[in-house]
């Protein structure tokens, strides 16, 4: 990092979300509801799928990395900016800036990648069924998400290193609230023609070309259902592939809905408004998604619970 970077700005200010004053109270605690709402919901999840055997396979395995994706990408955001509603202390220190836009990047992609893994295996699941234990094996589930992993930490580490070399002078308001590396471009005074290279070149890599993988599957997967028409094969496939259908068409639709048709005069609000669909709604949303679309999730849910009621009944009786 170059010392004039440090020299003129130590520290950025977040402008936060668009709420007055007199609301602030009421969007903390709505979203704070929401944010606790993710960690226990993914938590659970994750719990579920560790202790029932029954969802020891691929899908479930690429879940709870999805999972743990989900918790960490709201948390990356969410408390700095419950923490700014609640002081009204809206600076963050260059360092921790630049560190939470690599922790952004990075779970953004990773997401991606894991959605096409999933893609993938609900596609072998559904065209090459009698295959399926051979080709999606634990060596294979290990190295998709070794190289989601491996990836997005490349993705977000170019962007990094990148922005780490700009010069940023003046202003040093950012009309977010996070360090999104879109805003931050814009207030460098830096040539950033690199960066902006760097920003199509990467992001085809990790979105387009992601979902343009899941996309395929989907066609594939839609081309086998139609050779066998019938009640119970599209029962089947609604049944697999609805939840992670779900998760894909809010993920992908938010990021398509900001990045690729901007709006000139309320692209600002606008960023930030679908910054905070896929930030915070999407990994709401995926627990409940994937529980009450999916009949393995609901009864590892139950066994759970008939299992505590009855550890509770055994104390009672004993006292």
């Amino acid at each position: 990092m170059r010392k004039d970077n440090q020299s003129s700005v130590s520290e950025f200010l977040l402008l936060g979300l668009p709420i007055r004053p007199e609301h602030q109270g009421t969007f903390f605690a709505l979203f704070l509801g929401m944010y606790l709402t993710t960690v226990l919901g993914n938590l659970l999840i994750i719990l579920l799928i560790r202790l029932d055997s029954r969802l020891h396979t691929p899908m479930y395995f690429f879940l709870s990395h999805l999972a743990l994706t989900d918790i960490s990408f709201s948390s990356v955001t969410v408390p700095k900016m419950l923490m700014s509603m609640r002081t009204q202390d809206q600076s963050i220190p260059y360092a921790d800036c630049i560190a939470q836009m690599y922790f952004f990047i990075f779970f953004t992609d990773l997401d991606s990648f894991l959605l096409t893994s999933m893609a993938y295996d609900r596609y072998v699941a559904i065209c090459h069924p009698l295959h399926y234990m051979t080709i999606m094996s634990e060596a294979l589930c290990a190295l998709l998400v070794a190289v989601s992993w491996i990836l997005s930490c490349a993705s977000a580490l170019s962007h990094t290193l990148l922005l780490a070399q700009l010069s940023f002078c003046a202003d040093n308001t950012l009309p977010h609230f996070f360090c999104d590396l879109g805003a931050l471009l814009k207030l460098s005074c830096s040539d950033i023609s690199l960066n902006e290279l760097v920003i199509f070149t990467v992001g085809v890599v990790v979105i387009t070309l992601p979902l343009i993988c899941i996309l395929i599957s989907y066609v594939r997967i839609g081309a086998t259902i139609l050779k066998v028409p019938s009640t119970k094969s599209i029962c089947k496939a609604l049944s697999t592939c609805g939840s992670h259908l779900s998760v894909v068409s809010l993920y992908y639709g938010t990021i398509i809905w900001v990045y690729f048709f901007p709006s000139s005069s309320t692209s600002s609000n606008k960023n930030i408004i679908g910054s905070v669909m896929y930030t915070v709604v999407t990994p709401l949303l995926n627990p409940f998604i994937y529980s009450l679309r999916n009949r393995d999730m609901k009864g590892a849910l139950e066994k759970l619970l008939n299992r505590q009621k009855f550890c509770l009944n055994n104390i009672c009786s004993s006292v």
